[in-house]
């Protein structure tokens, strides 16, 4: 009887080791996962020296500082769909390749729209999933709002965004933080258009080509959706390059590394680029 105590004790002592064992594994294993999921999303990995830290806080890149004539007109896609192919027209006849920003549901909902885009060679940027105020999300919030809309253009285009446009412009440190370690450039914009206001056709290209900032390096905000922006963007394209102007996708206009932001949102570069 006591040998047979013995065997079972030992079997329980034995069982409770293993079970032990196998949720110190489990553990191990999930917490790697997150670890993995929070840390190795990188598409870049710049090897100079960026610093978007100005009047302590932590600045996205409203603007580059250039000696260049150059500007980039940049269309926000979170709505509407109706002009996009007008406006793709008018950019094709004028041989212009701008930036779109767009989000989760646009995507979802007008994949052939991203795709077609993407072939006539404009820019592809990331403006969230569900185009909420970025500033009031967690960390974690952020990374999957970034992450979603990443992984439905990557599928559909086999492209990887490097560019983030917050919605509403809504940013603090955080945001600016996280995007920036996900391999994303924050970006705003410098010349409004308030295409968005509808105030007019006429009201549009007068704010573009008129207002105090526009200079070289502007990046200037539009919306694909807007009401009176495909009669404007003609007259806002020949103005901008009657003025001088080259008009590039913000990819081409910004510092990929050895830069920094200075307080009104500016990316300098550290060293002057080449020619």
């Amino acid at each position: 009887m006591k040998l047979k105590n013995r065997l079972s004790e030992n079997a329980l002592f034995w069982m409770a080791i293993l079970l032990l064992s196998i949720g110190a594994a489990v553990t191990f294993c999930q917490q790697g996962s997150l670890a993995l999921t929070a840390g190795s999303f990188r598409i870049f990995s710049a090897s100079g020296t960026e610093n978007h830290l100005a009047g302590g806080r932590q600045l996205p890149i409203y603007c580059v500082q250039t000696d260049r004539p150059r500007v980039a007109l940049s269309f926000d896609a979170a709505w509407g769909n109706e002009d996009t192919k007008v406006l793709m027209d008018i950019l094709a006849k004028h041989h212009v390749k701008v930036t779109f920003f767009m989000t989760g549901g646009w995507v979802r909902n007008f994949p052939e729209d991203v795709k077609y885009i993407a072939s006539q060679g404009h820019d592809l940027g990331n403006h969230s999933e569900n185009h909420k105020n970025m500033s009031q999300l967690s960390d974690g919030e952020i990374r999957s709002e970034l992450q979603q809309v990443h992984d439905r253009v990557k599928e559909l285009t086999g492209q990887d965004m490097n560019l983030f446009r917050p919605p509403y412009g809504d940013y603090d440190d955080q945001v600016v933080t996280v995007s920036r370690e996900m391999g994303y450039y924050p970006v705003q914009w410098d010349v409004d258009s308030l295409d968005w206001k509808d105030y007019g056709t006429e009201s549009i290209i007068n704010t573009v080509l008129n207002h105090k900032h526009l200079g070289n390096g502007s990046i200037i905000l539009m919306h694909n959706g807007a009401k009176y922006t495909p009669a404007a963007l003609e007259a806002i394209i020949t103005g901008l390059q009657d003025a001088g102007y080259e008009l590039v996708p913000i990819s081409q206009l910004i510092c990929r590394e050895n830069y920094h932001i200075d307080h009104e949102g500016r990316q300098i570069p550290e060293t002057a680029p080449a020619a």
